[in-house]
């Protein structure tokens, strides 16, 4: 049954006792039992189910979603999330036996997963929903209580989430806190057992600053530039239908994004025209007027773009309207590789084609970059697709597709190296959330004599035998 109705939002002068809240339910074992666990994730499928149509519109009015869109990589995204957790959970919360050594007979080995206690779960603006709920979902499934920071730039959907929550979940377990820096600020001053954030590099390391006074554990889901490889052997239709998908869905700001392609010059031209029809195909020749084509989340984050194509060679589109927060899907032509648009994240519809004399070019190109979040290589050639797993690090990798992988809860997500920290989704999102606690039983026969003092050689040569 959902929670009693009531409120859900949390300021910043409430914070303190809010957590106490929290910290007490946690410690009473409320959110131990596996049923709990099962029906608040429940509650969250249900939640996704009967306020799609409050949702959608919260995301059509802080990002201009179409539904079709909203209910893909949002409402669905996480009632499928919570659906798999809820069908595996038994199994995941099952001790796991593992090898006892011969020192140790008779005996008994295993690792128990516990729930780690209080977390918070800070979410970003370009995906306001299912970057916070996906998270919620793997705390829930460990047994934890949980604090949840919505983005304060996509306030309709923060207000929604705030709002509807309350109405499924445990609110003696979990709490909202809508609110810019100071809420977070004052969040951050209290100790959690585990944050995770997802956003930019800058605030990440504010974040972990934060933690580090307590210790606490972080997951950090950060960005980059997630660069396309093209190598001549690709079917270039299908590759420039799958990376305008990837690309343009919700204009562009997604974490995992293509940020820019380096294609094989012998094919650049043709693959420069495919991209371009396809763009017009999914969103007419103006796609100011398309309903299917996102704005950006803010004014602020739009004048950027106007900033970033300056003096740059723009193949097709290139406009940036600031008032109307809409800037045009746009392919820029080979910018200097030392330009704002190739250093920073893009995270906007603008793609940068770039192209190389040979494929090991582009292997380079990426290499002498920080590890990106996402890489994309599309070939039919076997060698170059070992030849970049082997030579390339990066958070996650797609061959012949992009961004397509997210939706897979047995593919853990996650960075490395500047792109982010730690992984979530599906068991390990469970993982994240649990403290995999090792346990050994032993039992009270045989006490073997061989590891008490005295020692002595003997004993020195039997020990070889039983490590």
């Amino acid at each position: 049954m959902p929670a009693a109705a009531g409120a859900f939002h949390v300021d910043t002068t409430s914070i303190p006792d809010t957590l106490a809240r929290l910290r007490q339910t946690f410690d009473s074992g409320k959110t131990r039992p596996v049923e709990w666990r099962i029906a608040q994730l429940t509650e969250i499928e249900r939640m996704m189910r009967e306020h799609e149509a409050d949702l959608a519109e919260a995301l059509r009015a802080d990002l201009g979603k179409c539904r079709f869109e909203a209910i893909l990589t949002e409402m669905s995204f996480v009632e499928e999330e919570a659906k798999y957790a809820r069908r595996n959970l038994a199994e995941w919360i099952r001790p796991q036996r593992v090898r006892t050594p011969l020192m140790a007979q008779p005996g008994r080995s295993y690792i128990q997963p516990e729930p780690k206690g209080v977390v918070l779960i800070i979410a970003p603006w370009n995906y306001p929903l299912s970057m916070v709920m996906a998270p919620l979902v793997g705390a829930v499934a460990a047994g934890n209580c949980a604090v949840m920071k919505p983005s304060e730039i996509t306030t309709h959907t923060s207000a929604a989430i705030a709002s509807i929550l309350p109405r499924y979940l445990d609110r003696d377990a979990f709490a909202v806190v809508e609110g810019g820096v100071p809420e977070t600020t004052e969040l951050l001053a209290h100790r959690f057992d585990h944050i995770l954030y997802t956003g930019n590099e800058r605030v990440a390391t504010i974040v972990m600053t934060a933690a580090a006074k307590h210790l606490t554990p972080v997951t950090l889901e950060l960005g980059g530039k997630s660069p396309c490889l093209i190598d001549k052997s690709a079917d270039l239709e299908v590759a420039a239908s799958r990376i305008a998908w990837g690309k343009f869905i919700n204009a562009g700001q997604t974490c995992v994004a293509p940020d820019h392609v380096l294609v094989h010059r012998e094919v650049a031209q043709r693959f420069i025209e495919a991209l371009s029809q396809r763009i017009k195909d999914f969103y007419g020749e103006d796609p100011s007027q398309s309903p299917d084509f996102c704005r950006i989340a803010s004014e602020r984050h739009a004048a950027r773009f106007a900033e970033l194509l300056k003096g740059q060679k723009i193949h097709l589109g290139g406009r940036v309207d600031v008032e109307k927060r809409y800037v045009d899907p746009t392919i820029v032509l080979d910018p200097a590789p030392d330009s704002a648009l190739m250093r920073e994240e893009i995270f906007g519809p603008v793609l940068p084609v770039i192209t190389v004399d040979e494929m090991h070019h582009a292997i380079k190109f990426v290499a002498d970059r920080p590890k990106p979040l996402a890489l994309y290589l599309f070939t039919k050639s076997k060698a170059l697709e070992e030849a970049v797993l082997e030579r390339l690090s990066a958070g996650s990798v797609c061959i012949n597709d992009a961004v397509i992988f997210m939706v897979s809860p047995e593919l853990p997500f996650g960075g490395v190296g500047t792109s982010g920290m730690g992984r979530y989704t599906g068991w390990y999102g469970f993982e994240t959330f649990s403290h995999m606690k090792p346990v050994m039983r032993r039992s009270f026969r045989f006490d073997a004599p061989l590891r008490y003092p005295p020692y002595s050689d003997k004993k020195a040569k039997l020990l070889k035998f039983v490590r």
